[in-house]
């Protein structure tokens, strides 16, 4: 039987320009620092790497390196900005996104790009230090209470989760109705990769138009090019060509896909970018939990970055759109929304065992 994890809390003076030894445990170290904009910080670092995290603001991963590799997307953004607007901040590797609404506001939406819960405020925000049944590790965690008279009232709890060995990150998000009355949820995990040139793209997605749909519309801010309006053509008649990251190709401003990821034996689907040397990103989720597998991928001057699989309960077309076709969650009086997903980096064995496990996948359901 695993001990009971130690808990520390914390408070956003616990955060200073001076770094500050957090805790140590089993070779792994968490650090507390303040960004230079103000932005509370907290560092756990392992055998392999570290992930810079966002205690109260959003419970982002903000940057993640492993294996020597910067595995965070390229951004106009050095560092976290202390706003909720979502572009004015968006460079972070994780992003929790929702609830309320999510995905960009098409007509008659009123809501913001991806929902609150991208650079929402947390009333609370703690350290884990424990053992579970994969070994030690440290993982941050807290709760954000979404109030707004006559109409949202939920706490959301994530819990990231990292080993003292390896590059593989775990991360959960529960949702709580706290209302009288039913509540609508939206969900989308946004993993911002950063491309690798000549990178293999490889899912349990079968390469088809029927399951790995292209998206032929823009967001309305954006003023294609005819040398996108060919790349996206050219996608449309091809889904599967965007399984190599070609380079020198410009994708700008965006291709986004909707994937039909298939699972395995214990009910996840997995997705990875296999570099040239034979390590790999990948992303793990449970479809029956997140059933919506999005891709986005946008590498132009000033973004470079892979959206290898953004696992969501619905496409990110914006409330409106999704609700008309079917895809909000309805939540009872105090019941929780549970999710649970694995994302990261593999080293070369990880990656070529993890890439077996999708053929096989494949193979089984083609």
């Amino acid at each position: 039987m695993s001990p009971d994890p130690v808990i520390i809390p914390f408070r956003p003076e616990h955060f200073t320009r001076a770094s500050a030894v957090v805790a140590e445990h089993a070779g792994m170290t968490a650090t507390a620092f303040l960004y230079g904009s103000g932005v509370a910080g907290l560092t756990i670092a392992n055998d392999a790497g570290q992930l810079d995290l966002l205690p109260f603001h959003g419970q982002q991963i903000w940057d993640a390196t492993f294996f020597g590799r910067r595995l965070t997307m390229g951004s106009m953004f050095d560092e976290p900005v202390a706003t909720q607007d979502y572009l004015s901040n968006y460079g972070a590797f994780f992003i929790h996104c929702g609830v309320t609404a999510m995905g960009n506001p098409g007509p008659g939406d009123t809501h913001p790009l991806h929902g609150e819960l991208p650079n929402a405020i947390y009333q609370e925000a703690h350290l884990i230090v424990g053992r579970d049944e994969r070994g030690p590790y440290m993982a941050l965690s807290g709760s954000y209470r979404h109030r707004v008279a006559f109409t949202h009232n939920y706490v959301a709890v994530p819990v990231i989760k990292l080993g003292a060995k390896g590059g593989r990150i775990r991360a959960t998000l529960s949702v709580r109705n706290m209302k009288q009355g039913p509540m609508e949820l939206m969900y989308l995990a946004h993993i911002n990769f950063r491309p690798i040139d000549s990178a293999a793209l490889i899912d349990t997605a079968p390469d088809d138009p029927r399951h790995m749909r292209v998206r032929a519309t823009l967001p309305g801010n954006a003023t294609p090019s005819a040398r996108h309006r060919q790349l996206l053509d050219a996608t449309l008649a091809d889904p599967a060509r965007h399984r190599q990251i070609r380079p020198g190709e410009a994708i700008d401003p965006e291709l986004v896909f909707s994937l039909d990821c298939r699972a395995d034996e214990t009910g996840w689907a997995h997705s990875m970018q296999l570099l040239p040397d034979g390590s790999a990103d990948f992303v793990s989720h449970r479809p029956q939990q997140l059933d919506r597998g999005v891709r986005w991928i946008s590498r132009s001057g000033d973004q470079d970055a892979l959206g290898l699989m953004l696992p969501a309960t619905a496409d990110p077309n914006g409330y409106t759109a999704e609700k008309a076709n079917g895809r909000l969650r309805i939540l009872a009086p105090q019941d929780e929304y549970h999710c649970e997903m694995a994302f990261g980096a593999l080293a070369p064995d990880e990656a070529q065992s993890l890439r077996q496990s999708i053929e096989t996948i494949r193979k089984r359901t083609t």
